[in-house]
């Protein structure tokens, strides 16, 4: 059965199948827009991270069902409470016991799971988590004898709501599905075998660490780490990435790295000492795509090119946003990142700061990620802006509709009428003309100007700002829209009265302008190469048909191995089965067929923190707090 009919089996599936968010419709920008409003307040005015310095504070450790493994496979997923077919999709390849991966691979399910981050869209609240998260991963892993341990951290959508669904969600201890949950906070961290780690960190909306947050791992982390030991540091967002526009992005970051990781405070001494341990992999979602980078290590021949060869010493920042959310672009990525850059305002950093590249493979590709972009701007594809989002062509009418008639008004002073709909029926040819040449005026002289205005300054040509560029664009529309209005008014009979000529401005404001006006905008945002404009190219078009996890592996000789796994396609076609041992009124919905994984690029290795002479073996001498 296809999605429409499964929502008609709601009540046998304990929760309603949710379509993808069409973020460009005008209720969902609008509805956005306020509660990332009240998020501000919360961040501001009502921390909850403070609030949760009351809480009982664990460490956790896994995994669960075997306390002494060698080895552990682990899950990591982000961005995955979008429409219910990608997210139910990723689910289901995430609860198979088994993952035969390109024929050569075969990898079995984590006995941990990550969720890192936006578990939920648009906005977080009790019914959209159990709709578009728990209702489809409950249906993906009703029971698990292994006991996987699910742990989440917070992304800005899950804030948008002060993170109060979040906490009770996944900070209450109660199952979802097969997985079990544990942690008691928004941020946790996992003791993992052969002295690795898993932390997690609640960064809210980009603001600082709270002091119950740094207190929680001065006590559980720092203490315990030992010279030699991994962590793997999983954050709600790639600001590694962002540092390369806002040079203080990874501020934060950098100093839970120095101050945390490799440093910790000693009572005795009052002083930092060294603990020997190092972050060896950094995990992020937020950004829907798949990318790599890795760290340039002091022997790489000087002048390599971006795409450094596969070597475990180096670190790793990995972004696998890909659980079912729209799919994002990657061909703006920059090629090169010092972590933290140069113009940082931290007193204390790395000097020189660790240099990372952009690998090679990323999902999607850089020219697949060009050609997906244009899309929204192309009639004929099923992505293009008013056909994805019916609303927003509805909202770009009634925008010509008051532009023509504003316009039509200038007219009519212009030719010293009072009565719009006078001046239309009795404007001329040259009318007609003017009002062309008017709206092609719209178009070019914002770049003439602002060519015009840099080579008089003696600097490089600058283009307007985007919003000016928008709004002329549309009264381009409007002005072309009022031409036509004119020139069909001339051809009409003289009998029909003033209502017909009014009919006639709305209908040739409305239809086309419902369409031309959404095309511009389309073409306004595929020609914005940066900010938040920019993120509406792919966001606009709510592709969800490819998505993916990154699944890793501690092997008993301690070295971490990532398997980043893509599904190309996503499940259409549904089935219903009985959950055994439970009502027989409980369905849960699988895929007809099972979905089909395979490597985005090859498997990338990661060795275990090297320090001289540092035991390697036996079990942890932890230190206490």
């Amino acid at each position: 059965m296809d999605f429409h009919e499964l929502r008609k089996h709601a009540a046998a599936i304990l929760f309603t199948p949710q379509e993808p968010v069409r973020w460009l419709a005008p209720k969902e920008l609008a509805r956005t827009a306020v509660k990332v409003g009240l998020a501000a307040v919360f961040a501001n005015y009502s921390d909850k991270r403070e609030i949760q310095g009351a809480l009982e504070a664990v460490l956790l450790r896994a995994p669960l069902a075997n306390p002494g493994a060698e080895e552990i496979w682990i899950d990591f997923v982000a961005d995955l409470g979008d429409g219910f077919e990608a997210t139910c999709s990723v689910a289901s390849a995430l609860a198979a016991d088994r993952l035969a991966v390109d024929g050569s691979v075969s990898c079995p399910r984590g006995s941990l799971l990550v969720l890192g981050g936006d578990q939920v869209y648009p906005v977080a609240s009790a019914p959209a988590y159990e709709d578009r998260l728990k209702g489809p991963y409950r249906a993906a892993l009703p029971s698990a004898p292994d006991q996987p341990l699910m742990v989440a951290l917070p992304g800005n959508h899950d804030w948008y709501d002060g993170l109060t669904a979040f906490l009770r969600m996944f900070a209450q201890g109660a199952p979802i599905g097969g997985w079990e949950t544990r942690q008691t906070r928004s941020y946790f961290a996992v003791e993992l075998p052969q002295r690795w780690w898993l932390v997690g960190l609640d960064s809210q909306l980009g603001s600082y660490f709270d002091d119950p947050q740094r207190r929680y791992f001065e006590t559980f982390l720092s203490p315990r780490l030992l010279p030699g030991d991994s962590v793997i540091v999983c954050t709600a967002a790639p600001t590694w990435v962002q540092s390369d526009e806002k040079p203080d992005a990874f501020n934060s970051l950098h100093w839970f790295d120095r101050t945390i990781i490799r440093k910790r405070f000693d009572p005795a001494t009052g002083r930092l000492e060294d603990t020997g341990a190092s972050v060896r992999l950094w995990l992020t979602g937020d950004k829907h795509h798949y990318a790599r980078y890795a760290e340039r290590l002091p022997d790489d021949p000087a002048g390599s090119g971006d795409d450094l060869p596969p070597d475990p010493r180096r670190r790793q920042m990995v972004t696998c946003g890909l659980g079912g959310a729209f799919l994002a672009s990657t061909h703006r990525l920059p090629k090169a990142l010092a972590l933290p850059p140069a113009a940082s305002r931290m007193r204390k950093k790395d000097d020189p700061p660790p240099a990372f590249a952009l690998a090679q493979h990323t999902y999607p590709d850089a020219e697949e990620s060009r050609s997906l972009a244009r899309a929204i701007a192309k009639p004929w594809s099923r992505y293009w802006l008013p056909r994805r989002n019916p609303g927003f062509a509805v909202l770009a009418g009634a925008v010509q509709l008051l532009l023509v008639l504003m316009t039509s008004g200038a007219f009519a002073l212009a030719e010293g009428r009072h009565n719009p709909v006078g001046a239309v029926r009795g404007a001329g040819g040259d009318d007609v003309l003017g009002l062309l040449c008017a709206s092609a005026a719209f178009f070019v002289l914002p770049f003439v100007f602002g060519w015009g205005n840099g080579l008089l300054r003696g600097r490089r040509p600058r283009t307007p700002s985007g919003p000016i560029v928008a709004v002329l664009f549309q009264l381009a529309v409007a002005a072309a829209a009022l031409a036509v209005a004119v020139a069909v008014a001339r051809s009409v009979p003289p009998a029909w009265s003033g209502v017909w000529i009014l009919a006639l401005l709305v209908v040739v404001a409305v239809v086309p302008g419902a369409f031309l006006g959404s095309q511009l905008f389309a073409l306004w945002v595929l020609w914005t190469d940066r900010g938040l404009v920019a993120e509406w190219q792919m966001s606009g078009q709510s592709v969800d048909d490819r998505t993916g996890f990154v699944r890793m592996r501690i092997a008993p000789d301690g070295t971490l191995t990532l398997y980043p796994l893509a599904l190309d396609a996503t499940c259409r076609d549904w089935d219903l089965r009985e959950v055994p041992d439970t009502p027989a009124a409980w369905q849960r919905p699988v895929p007809a067929t099972p979905p089909t994984v395979r490597l985005i690029e090859e498997p990338v290795v990661i060795a275990r923190t090297r320090v001289p002479g540092a035991q390697r073996s036996g079990p942890r001498a932890a230190r206490t707090p």
